[in-house]
């Protein structure tokens, strides 16, 4: 439904529109919010964390950022809970902060944040029916033999006065799946329903399901305690599945909204984690299940009942910088789009970036990318730069995080002017590729184009106009997985971006970028140019 870097959604229905949260965890803007009339076709929508007041990532370690928002709406108002994690590995402590915004209308504006608490993560939103309005958050144990995943905790919003009132309740430990987070909260029947997720975001992950009378338990546990899993079932596409959100339909048909991955060779999820969706129906013993029986994700599932005819689809960004707005799909690293390091006017019908700091910083980037969605997929770009030293660079660049990416790079060389390289970063380690650099004209635009066919990733480029030339060899895209090195969260991108090691921001200019998606054989997709994304449903759902 929602391919590439989607992950642990949250899931909403007001009147006949449905709305689906993600983590965008250190990429700038927060959240990405995408509307729907028929859980197949998605629009995104504008992002709510959108300016610095808001969301100051600003030092943020890989990963950090915004973790699992809860997106929730109480008749009269949105309200968007989530975590800005400051500090999550490398100690026993995690430093988090939970906030709410507000706002009348989905495309916003969005207000300022409101500060929740520090006990743990992933927070979301329950609006009782009664008026009152309860916080839960997963809590966090830093303790030494102590499970640091040590329940889901319950606690009262006031809304008047803007703060967390009475008790803090912990209204459930967990399963022996353990690591148990990611809560949210329904009522139906007379029975508050807790959906979880255990077992960590990687191939043990749950969904697990919890029913109580009272809103502050006890708890009792589903008859199969799991309500989606795909642990054990190596066959199947959809791996990972977890950390999901339920969702009724004005007919009365209800759906999961889950996390799920898709590996490329049985280990490494280059896409990042995804959404996807599952058919449920209620039993007589009033428990939801999955529509197919057990716990296995399907790949397919049919489409509500009575669901209104789709939109029409956005129309494709033709991939050239002539407007003053940058294309939705892009995103930047930890720090809004600002004039101080982007134009899209200083030169009309180019992006000019102004080099910042190298890409292994976790500070200011000078670097604007997107998802990658498919396996087999393309990115090109033409950049005009004008490097004077070999502190200055500006390229193409395959990106997972400050420790694992690829970068085709345009410098300068003392003796050889103008340059290129591919810089490698793999688990921290950064060096060049090619051991002599590839000479180019002293001036004009060198194109650039990157190649993703499954796990094998190749640069090319081209010079005066003419054809594409190789540069260096295949490359290991598995680097751009959660799976490799490190525990991550995010996925693969791909962008453009400018370094000055001097500190003087000297400029670079692109006048593209095109991104395109193809069949494993290497065919453009059908409906060619650069797509917008999650346009269509290509996951379960």
């Amino acid at each position: 439904m929602l391919r590439g870097f989607h992950p642990d959604p949250s899931i909403l229905r007001v009147g006949g529109d449905y709305y689906i949260a993600n983590s965008t965890f250190e990429w700038f803007p927060g959240v990405r919010i995408h509307h729907s009339r028929d859980l197949a076709n998605w629009r995104l929508v504008p992002a709510p964390l959108n300016r610095r007041s808001q969301l100051d990532m600003l030092g943020n370690p890989d990963s950090g950022g915004v973790w699992a928002p809860g997106l929730s709406h109480d008749g009269e108002r949105f309200h968007l809970v989530f975590t800005d994690m400051k500090s999550w590995t490398g100690n026993a402590y995690k430093v988090g902060r939970n906030y709410l915004v507000t706002a009348d209308s989905i495309e916003g504006p969005w207000s300022e944040p409101v500060f929740l608490n520090g006990s743990g993560f992933d927070p979301s939103l329950f609006h009782d029916d009664d008026g009152r309005k309860w916080l839960l958050n997963m809590l966090w144990d830093h303790r030494r033999g102590r499970n640091r995943f040590a329940g889901i905790l319950l606690q009262e919003y006031c809304a008047e006065t803007r703060r967390l009132v009475g008790p803090v309740r912990r209204i459930f430990a967990g399963t022996d799946r353990a690591l148990v987070e990611g809560p949210h909260l329904y009522k139906r029947n007379g029975w508050y329903y807790l959906l979880t997720a255990e077992g960590g975001t990687e191939y043990a992950h749950a969904c697990t399901l919890a029913r109580s009378r009272r809103i502050d338990g006890p708890y009792e546990l589903h008859p199969d305690k799991h309500l989606l899993s795909s642990h054990g079932h190596p066959e199947l596409a959809l791996q990972k599945a977890g950390h999901g959100a339920l969702v009724d339909t004005p007919e009365g048909e209800w759906y999961l909204a889950h996390l799920c991955g898709r590996p490329v060779d049985g280990k490494h999820c280059i896409l990042g984690r995804e959404t996807a969706l599952q058919r449920c129906r209620w039993g007589d013993d009033d428990w939801p299940y999955l529509e197919q029986g057990g716990m296995l994700p399907a790949e397919v599932v049919a489409a509500p009942r009575g669901a209104p005819p789709a939109p029409p689809a956005d129309p494709p960004w033709d991939g050239r910088f002539d407007s003053a707005q940058l294309d939705p799909a892009f995103q930047s690293l930890r720090q809004p789009f600002d004039d101080d390091w982007l134009s899209l006017t200083e030169r009309p019908g180019f992006l000019r970036l102004r080099g910042m700091e190298p890409t292994v910083s976790s500070f200011r980037q000078s670097l604007v990318a997107r998802r990658v969605q498919s396996l087999h997929a393309s990115a090109e770009t033409s950049l005009e730069f004008a490097p004077a030293t070999f502190q200055q660079m500006a390229g193409l660049i395959a990106y997972y995080d400050t420790a694992n990416h690829y970068y085709l790079r345009l410098s300068h060389d003392e003796e050889l002017g103008r340059c290129l390289n591919i810089i490698a970063t793999d688990g921290g380690h950064s060096g060049e590729v090619l051991d002599e650099e590839v000479p180019v004209p002293a001036s004009g635009a060198v194109g650039m184009r990157l190649r993703l066919a499954g796990s094998e990733l190749r640069f090319e480029y081209a010079v005066n106009g003419g054809g594409w030339q190789s540069i260096g060899p295949a490359l290991d895209a598995r680097i751009l997985s959660d799976d490799h090195y490190h525990l991550g969260f995010t996925g693969a991108f791909v962008g453009l971006c400018c370094q000055d090691l001097d500190g003087y921001g000297h400029p670079a200019d692109f006048s593209c970028f095109h991104y395109l998606e193809h069949d494993s054989g290497g065919k453009a997709a059908a409906d060619g140019a650069v797509r917008r994304p999650a346009a269509r449903s290509p996951l379960a759902g």
